[in-house]
């Protein structure tokens, strides 16, 4: 079915409610491990519905964030999902309680288990209010991202939209164009640090009442961490500051000489890689969308099958438009058994990164639509990041169809950018990791550890004391920060086992694409690390960072 004829309905809280309760009361009552079952999948067809029309209304909202039925629909949602949890929360005990559960468990697997067992520790109807506030915040933020009007060039212009100009090869331009985003973000920087001042109060306040010292551990439970945890993640920022950083701060000593500016860089010019300006996709946003369709029919038959499904049924909005929000993302619709991919194309290689990032995405929930419960249907986070950031790297096969003859200069620029942006990500995680275990810090507060760990995980960035950028502020167009509590380590970690698939790509293609569709067939039936481990590949945790990007700067090196 097309999106356009997908139909909204309100959910009707009033009957989940009671559905709920039954099934938790017939889990309680079960006398056989298929009782139990039954009643617990007929608990998940509530879910899912409930989680279709929560995805409609947000894909719609996302949009048009000026439309003002699903605005309040989305507001609905805000109040309403807390009370939702609440209500999965029952269920949730009962199945975890359930005197059937090794059964279980070998039935559905025991990954879920673990996840609803996570799941329980995280939430008590006691937190209910903070998160609707919260949810409040998070919509606030977003809203205002997308009321961002700039006038620039002549024109009027979304924050994707200014992109271009942000890459522009021509210095007093591109420098120009980062100045008129940093003024939009200053002229809200007062709402920007009220915002996160009451998010991180909230936040803060949930951990205490979650029985924690802090947000940091009732952070991880919310991202579902089920097979590693805070001392994990120290030792891989450590990895990045040592491994990492040096092999990208010698990436931007050399595009600084590529480009011709001093090294440290001034912002602006760390989005120049080469001087006569960066790969552009070639023809319109039609043309590429087409040029997808080659790519996927011609990496495998499943892959093929998928994209066409996509573009036959609306499934993909890329155009970058007033009220739109920004960014992008892949969501699913459940009772319609398809994913949706929301982006904002504005010219720049980043189009053909979302057709491919968003698209492995969208390609393992494709695969796994029909995954009961739904609960395996996919993994956790960082896992998901691995299908998306490596179907960027096999999408280097249509380079030539994407960028015509820029294709060497995006392969080029694409691996960089890989490897320079996990010291990036490693900081927005340190970054948060400090916010929530000092929840009395100020906005100037915040401000003074972004600048500190700038130092340590991008030396090659010149804190000149400019507005917004070179005041510390970066961290604030960081929508995950916002929205997202500690997710972004994530993308390093993915980033990471993605390095991995590309390693095999020089090689073998094909074996990789086969690991690759086996990792993504599994969906959610087991841990992040098991499921590298099943495609054959070394831990983020165990080495692999340093092989994988020792291996990609040698590559390179070789390309100059």
């Amino acid at each position: 079915m097309k999106f356009s004829e997908m139909k909204y309905v309100r959910p009707d809280l009033e009957s989940a409610g009671k559905a709920a309760e039954k099934a938790a009361e017939k889990l309680r009552a079960a006398q056989s491990a298929d009782e139990a079952a039954d009643a617990y999948l007929e608990w998940d067809e509530t879910s899912k519905e409930y989680a279709t029309q929560m995805n409609i209304c947000y894909i719609r909202h996302s949009i048009n964030t000026e439309d003002e039925f699903y605005a309040a629909e989305e507001d609905f949602f805000d109040e309403h999902g807390p009370l939702f949890a609440e209500m999965s929360q029952k269920v949730a005990q009962a199945l975890a309680e359930n005197k059937f559960r090794p059964e279980l468990e070998q039935r559905f697997g025991k990954v879920m288990f673990t996840n609803t067992d996570i799941f329980l520790r995280s939430f008590s109807p006691e937190i209910v209010p903070l998160m609707q506030q919260d949810n409040k915040l998070v919509t606030e933020y977003e809203k205002l991202i997308a009321s961002a009007q700039i006038e620039f060039d002549g024109k009027v212009c979304t924050l994707s939209q200014l992109t271009p100009y942000k890459q522009s090869p021509d210095d007093k331009l591109r420098h120009e164009a980062w100045a008129a985003e940093s003024a939009f973000y200053m002229s809200h920087k007062d709402d920007l640090d009220k915002i996160y001042d009451e998010m991180v109060a909230l936040r803060h306040e949930m951990g205490v009442k979650m029985g924690f010292e802090n947000y940091v551990k009732l952070g991880y439970l919310n991202m579902t961490r089920n097979c590693y945890d805070e001392n994990d993640i120290k030792a891989f920022r450590e990895d990045v500051v040592r491994y990492i950083v040096p092999i990208a701060d010698r990436i931007f000593r050399d595009q600084a000489e590529r480009i011709g500016v001093s090294y440290p860089l001034k912002y602006p010019d760390t989005s120049l890689f080469y001087r006569d300006g960066n790969a552009k996709p070639k023809g319109s946003a039609e043309d590429i969308l087409e040029a997808g369709r080659r790519f996927y029919r011609s990496l495998s038959a499943e892959t093929g099958e998928f994209f066409d499904f996509m573009l036959e049924n609306e499934l993909l909005d890329v155009y970058s438009r007033k009220g739109k929000m920004q960014g992008g993302y892949c969501t699913e619709i459940a009772n319609y058994e398809c994913p949706f991919i929301f982006a904002n194309f504005n010219g720049t290689q980043g189009d053909i990164e979302v057709v491919t990032h968003e698209a492995g995405h969208a390609f393992a929930a494709y695969v796994n639509r029909k995954a009961s419960p739904s609960d395996v249907m996919l993994p956790t986070i960082e896992a998901c990041e691995i299908h998306s950031m490596s179907m960027e790297f096999f999408g280097w096969s249509a380079a030539e169809d994407f960028f015509g003859d820029d294709a060497e200069k995006f392969c080029r620029k694409h691996l960089a950018d890989a490897l320079k942006f996990i010291p990036y990500g490693t900081m927005v995680d340190h970054f948060q990791h400090s916010v929530y275990e000092h929840p009395e810090y100020t906005p100037e507060d915040r401000i003074n550890e972004w600048k500190r760990l700038t130092a340590i995980y991008m030396p090659w960035i010149d804190l000149d004391g400019s507005a917004f950028y070179g005041e510390g502020r970066a961290w604030q167009r960081q929508s995950h920060i916002y929205e997202r509590p500690f997710y972004y380590i994530d993308y390093c970690l993915a980033q990471t086992v993605a390095l991995e698939f590309w390693v095999l790509m020089q090689t073998d293609r094909r074996n990789a694409f086969e690991r690759y569709y086996k990792l993504v067939s599994l969906g959610g039936r087991d841990t992040f690390t098991g499921l590298v481990a099943a495609a054959g590949l070394e831990s983020p945790f165990k080495g692999a960072l340093r092989t994988v990007a020792e291996t990609a700067e040698k590559w390179l090196a070789d390309q100059n």
